[in-house]
């Protein structure tokens, strides 16, 4: 027979492996996004719900776009257990590769109701096919 003690305490104990998994994959984690083409753009939509726009940082490396940032842990936990919590924080990470007409010198970003919307201009046709090189006789 279990004494009354010993089961007082039982529900947090049981959840615990999952409250430390919780922990380990909240560390990072890459947010859900889409891609779409327009005429003069393209426009990728990354959802960032709890992200301050200060702590996101969108740049372009070697003709990739790259968002990354961080979504903080506000969590206060006084007076309550829990059993376990899906929501994701931390560091965040994409990486999107731009198609060869993009002008990665022309970049909108704006932040709006935890979505992030990026347009990329696209090049003129002439731009975007590359520049000819002339071949001098030596």
């Amino acid at each position: 027979m279990v004494e009354k003690s010993h089961t007082a305490g039982w529900w947090p104990n049981l959840y615990e492996p999952l409250r430390s998994m919780g922990q380990k994959l909240a560390e990072w984690f890459a947010p859900r996004s889409d891609a779409s083409a327009f005429d003069d753009y393209y426009e990728v939509n990354v959802e960032l719900p709890g992200v301050k726009a200060p702590d996101v940082d969108v740049s372009i490396h070697d003709n990739n776009l790259v968002v990354r940032g961080e979504k903080r842990f506000e969590r206060s936990e006084a007076g309550r257990t829990y059993f376990f919590s899906e929501r994701e924080y931390g560091a965040f990470q994409r990486s999107f590769r731009l198609p060869p007409d993009a002008d990665g010198e022309k970049v909108d970003a704006e932040f709006k109701d935890g979505v992030l919307c990026l347009r990329i201009a696209k090049r003129s046709s002439s731009q975007a096919a590359g520049k000819k090189i002339e071949v001098r006789q030596a």
